[in-house]
């Protein structure tokens, strides 16, 4: 009889071909899928090829996504955009998204079908942890161990031990994902989860949509994290059917799976709030923050440029103009959510209000274009970091905050609620 394990461990040990594992332990696993974008994928094919391997194990199960600089910004960005598509091409690649097709890597696979519950995926980029969303074991890795995952469809791991973030209860007026996940790594810092699966479970959870979800287990790396990780529920049941390329697994933890901590949270505990320079965990209320002016708002990226935070920052903008001393710049995550946004009349409410919306990339999260920060520049953004320089000068700064928080500063000029517009 194994012993009780976590949904993490049950991950590893069936990829493993294990019937059990425990923290700490080194165990050689299968992949299922491998990703890399722009920025990674050059180093990566480079390395492959020094492995004398002459094919990715199986083209179906390696996904390349141009995304950080694209569309390209400049000749370097086009040549390594150019390395990617020639060895697309060469290995047959089946998940290769450019130009009129892709998205943000990790908004684009849950969204075609690419990740699946029960997976292990390893990708060259740290927001790779964004899919535990679907159930499945994911993790940033880096470009070497990407090349040897396409070469051999494997990767070692160390298995890490667990944290069990328990959120229950209804959250407030305009309190969301983002807040959650932003109020928790201000709760225990930025290496607070260090080489650790932070599990979420709770009702509070569980009412969230896949976006939401999604939005979490993304940031679970700014605490360190090895991973995030949410159980499958009908929720994700109904956002896989239909679109899930392959048969996928589910698992659950066991009632008596150890953790290495528990953290229990009350949802109404926690405010709408905003990370100040330069850590994800500098958290503050976004209600004590009203004196931070700013000179751009970025709404988009990996973390909430899904259709759910254009919706949310629509429903804030609407019959209002953008602050004439702000930039507020929206970046759909993927053409789908591009094409949705004309749909449902989205478009509108942002081009009537003065903002600048952008074709899917990760542009100005990274720093890479389409919205730089110059010397002494403030932006509020809804991306994932705030480092010093991660969105131009290093004399600039950066404020991490919810699609509503940033709406409403765009509006305003200011950190602000949407309760505080008039």
């Amino acid at each position: 009889m194994p012993r009780p394990m976590t949904i993490t461990e049950k991950i590893f040990a069936a990829h493993a071909g294990l019937h059990e594992v425990e923290p700490g332990q080194l165990v050689d696993c299968k992949l299922d899928i491998v990703l890399a974008n722009d920025v990674t994928a050059p180093i990566a094919i480079k390395e492959f090829r020094k492995t004398g391997a002459a094919s990715v194990w199986d083209p179906k199960r390696v996904a390349l996504v141009p995304d950080h600089y694209t569309p390209n910004k400049d000749i370097k960005s086009a040549e390594q955009a150019k390395m990617v598509r020639e060895f697309a091409r060469e290995q047959n690649i089946t998940h290769y998204y450019e130009i009129g097709c892709m998205g943000v890597e990790h908004a684009l696979l849950p969204e075609q079908g690419v990740v699946v519950p029960g997976d292990v995926i390893i990708g060259a980029d740290s927001h790779t942890c964004t899919y535990g969303a679907l159930g499945a074991f994911a993790t940033g890795v880096g470009s070497t161990d990407a090349a040897a995952g396409m070469a051999t469809g494997e990767a070692w791991f160390k298995i890490p031990a667990s944290l069990k973030f328990d959120v229950t209860g209804s959250l407030g007026e305009w309190v969301s994902a983002k807040d959650v996940i932003l109020h928790l790594i201000g709760m225990i810092g930025v290496d607070g989860a260090l080489y650790e699966a932070m599990e979420f479970t709770g009702d509070t959870i569980s009412g969230l949509d896949m976006d939401g979800r999604m939005t979490i287990c993304n940031m679970a790396i700014e605490a360190g994290g090895k991973s995030g990780i949410i159980a499958v529920d009908d929720v994700t049941r109904e956002y896989v059917r239909g679109r899930a390329e392959r048969e996928w697994v589910e698992y659950q933890s066991d009632p008596e799976a150890a953790y290495a901590r528990v953290y229990e949270i009350d949802a109404a505990a926690i405010e709408p709030v905003v990370a100040f320079p330069h850590l994800p965990s500098n958290v503050r209320k976004a209600s004590d923050s009203r004196e931070v002016v700013v000179d751009q708002v970025v709404i988009g990226s990996c973390t909430n440029g899904r259709l759910e935070d254009m919706r949310v920052a629509a429903e804030v903008l609407r019959g209002r103009k953008v602050n004439p001393n702000v930039r507020l710049i929206v970046i759909p995550a993927t053409q789908q959510v591009y094409r949705d946004i004309i749909t449902e009349g989205l478009m509108d409410v942002f081009l009537d209000a003065n903002a600048a919306v952008s074709t899917p990339t990760c542009g100005p999260c990274l720093g890479g274009h389409m919205g730089i920060l110059a010397a002494g520049e403030r932006a509020v953004a809804t991306t994932n970091r705030n480092f010093v320089g991660r969105m131009g000068d290093p004399k600039s700064e950066v404020y991490l905050a919810s699609p509503a928080v940033a709406a409403a500063t765009a509006v305003a000029g200011h950190i602000a609620l949407p309760t505080d517009l008039t």
